[in-house]
Order: C-alpha cells, then structure tokens, then sequence
C-alpha cells in the first residue's frame, strides 16, 4: 500500500509544482485540469499521512509489548495497538476506493432534464414532484439551480424542464438519476380512488466547458420568439427566447428563462455543448459499459430504475434491490442514502474490475 501511495505522491508533488508554473496558468484547460487532480491528489495525501502515523504507531506498541519491562507503558502500547489494528483496514479501504481511476466528468456541473412520459397531467405532476426533490437535494448541498427552459403540464407540474445544477462535483453524484421514475399512487382527478402509474424520464449530462467542445457558428441555425409563461409584459412580449439547431446533428438547444436576449443565448449555447459532448460520451460510456459490465450508473434514459410507491410510502431502487420506507422525506429532497448505496456499488464494481483488488 505504502509503495503505491509513494507513486501517488511522487505525482502529488510534480502537480504541485506545475500549477505554479506561469505558462501552465495561462493554458486555461491545462489549469483547470491540474487544479482538479491537485484536489484529489490532496485527499489521498491526508489518508496517506493517517496510514503512516497508525502503521508507525502499530510498530512502536509491538516492540513496547514485546519488550514488557514497563507494565505502564505496556498498558497504553496494548490500547495503541488495538486502535491501530482496528483502524488500518478501514484506511486501507478508503484508500482503495480513492486509488480507482476518476472519471473526469464526474467533477462537472451538470444539465438536468426532467419530461413527463406515460401517464398524461398525472405524469406532468410527478415530472414537477422531482423537480422539487432535485432542488431541495442540490440545496441541502449548497449547488446552484437554474431554469434554463420548461414546459408547463395542463393541470400542475411540467411537460419537461431542463436545469443547469452547479457546485462541487455535481456530474458525478447526480449521474445516478439518469432513467425512468415510475410512480405509483391515486391521481387527485380520480374520484374512484384508484391507483394510477405514471413516469417521468430523468436525463443528465456532465456540462461542457467551452474547450470541451468546439461549434462552428456556421452549423448553428439561431432563431428568436417570445417567452411562454409567466412573466408580463417584459418577457411575454419581447424577443428574448432563443432556440438553436444544431443543423450537422439535428440538436436542439432552447432557453426562455432570462429576459434577456443574450443571457438565454448563452445558456442555450451551453446546453448544445453538453449534449453534443454528452453524445460522445455516451458512445465511450457504451464501449467501457460493454467491457464492465455495469448496471448501475449506465445512464440507459430507457431503464426503469426506481418506483415511488405512495399507499405503501415505498421507494425502490431497482438497480440494487434497495427499498425504503421514507418517501415523504425523500420526496422532500433527503435522497443522500440512496445515491450513497448506488457510489458504493459502483466502486464496488470498480474495485473489482481494478488491479487494486487484487
């Protein structure tokens, strides 16, 4: 362990030294890049410094018990030994997870898109139940949400809504939710009291910075309308939404959220980009999938991965058999524990696939 943790800081220290490097900080991709490995590298050099102390720790109390000349200091050796014992094997574990290879769009903010599917105004109001739950989760994390375009449902809810989420590695938590949502409860328009299913898909995309992804001007077809929705006179009225084609690949980006002409144009111009980069990284996520065997962050938008249950206040996540009943609290944006069980089965997953485990 100490010998890869070696190799680690070997590169620890070239990082830290490069990001210093005036021709390094004005390559702005290099720059980002290197920041965001210095910041992982950084955690694995604190656990380093933890697994030194205790395995350095571990050898003074075996040669204090060994020695027994002292019944006193044998004494503390003893509990030093059993702390020590009892701690390395979880550091090591941490470790290992830590030494799996990042993907480097799990750093990314993301664009989320939530539309309503089977299941008519029922399924427009769930669409609007997870909107709500996202915000309140990206919240509780401190992330920034913002609309960038929507649709609204004929009695509550949305037809589909698109987010930008930003914060501290965004991409790679909310990934998890990419699929289809089913829900499971008696509609307020139902006066027999029957259960109805409904579903919304949930799609995610890491959001690409600007040298991610070049576009040609020439292959963007950009047209203005008016704003639909709430708003007045100052967005119903003016030509501030904007809607963009990306005519190579048929993409279509739009956003009506800012009054503003040149803010939604911008927006728009940053979800094209994520969906063009997204397309490609669907395709490597298919060939990496294909040699992984992975089920469960493989984004498939037609994979049915998790029920809401109302009359039992059940939810189930099909991807790990996880089920719990806590849906009002989860509905209410506590969904940590589930996407905690999904990270761990994916490193699981990892670990496995990865010469670490061995």
């Amino acid at each position: 362990m100490l010998d890869k943790l070696q190799i680690v800081k070997q590169r620890f220290d070239e990082v830290s030294d490069l990001i210093i490097q005036p021709d390094i900080i004005t390559d702005q991709k290099r720059y980002v890049s290197l920041n965001k490995e210095y910041k992982d590298l950084r955690l694995l050099m604190d656990k380093r410094e933890a697994y030194i102390e205790l395995t350095d720790n571990l050898k003074e109390a075996e040669e204090i018990i060994a020695d027994g000349s002292e019944p006193e200091m044998v004494e503390m050796a003893k509990m030093q030994y059993d702390e020590a014992k009892e701690g390395i094997p979880k550091l090591e574990d941490d470790i290992r997870v830590l030494l799996i290879p990042k993907d480097p769009e799990d750093s990314k903010n993301a664009v989320v898109e939530l539309r309503a599917g089977a299941g008519g105004d029922e399924a427009s109001i769930f669409a609007g139940d997870l909107y709500r739950m996202y915000t309140k989760y990206c919240e509780s994390r401190g992330w920034k949400v913002d609309t960038v375009d929507y649709s609204e449902g004929t009695n509550g809810g949305f037809k589909e809504i698109q987010f930008e989420v930003s914060g501290d590695d965004v991409y790679g938590i909310l990934k998890f939710e990419a699929g289809v949502h089913r829900v499971q409860r008696v509609p307020q328009t139902e006066t027999q009291g029957r259960v109805h299913t409904s579903a919304a898909t949930c799609m995610v995309f890491p959001e690409a910075e600007e040298f991610d992804v070049e576009i040609d001007p020439k292959d963007v077809r950009i047209d203005f309308f008016c704003s639909s929705g709430p708003g007045g006179q100052s967005v119903n009225t003016t030509y501030s939404a904007v809607r963009l084609t990306h005519e190579p690949t048929g993409l279509v980006a739009q956003c009506q959220d800012q009054k503003s002409q040149h803010k939604n144009k911008e927006k728009a111009f940053k979800v094209l980009r994520s969906r063009l980069y997204e397309m490609e990284l669907a395709k490597k996520n298919a060939e990496d999938a294909e040699k992984r065997g992975s089920m469960v962050s493989s984004g498939d938008r037609s994979a049915k991965i998790r029920t809401y249950n109302y009359s039992q206040g059940r939810v189930t996540d099909h991807r790990i058999g996880l089920t719990l009943y806590d849906l009002q609290n989860i509905m209410n944006g506590d969904i940590q524990k589930i996407l905690d069980e999904l990270m761990l089965a994916e490193n699981t997953e990892k670990l496995k696939a990865s010469d670490e485990y061995l």
